[in-house]
């Protein structure tokens, strides 16, 4: 997932850089979704892992 964020966010970038606000706005937006995804699924497989060890 936070492959995919990145790769969207580079995609932003240069669209936002060739002019292409509609497309850079989506992808920013898609970017940041993905992001926060990867977030709480980080937390959550932290916090099982970390009371499986207990």
């Amino acid at each position: 997932m936070l492959h995919w964020s990145l790769i969207f966010l580079v995609i932003a970038l240069i669209a936002g850089a060739l002019g292409f606000t509609g497309v850079a706005g989506a992808a920013a937006g898609i970017a940041k979704v993905l992001f926060v995804l990867f977030l709480l699924v980080w937390i959550v497989i932290f916090l099982v892992v970390r009371r499986a060890v207990r």
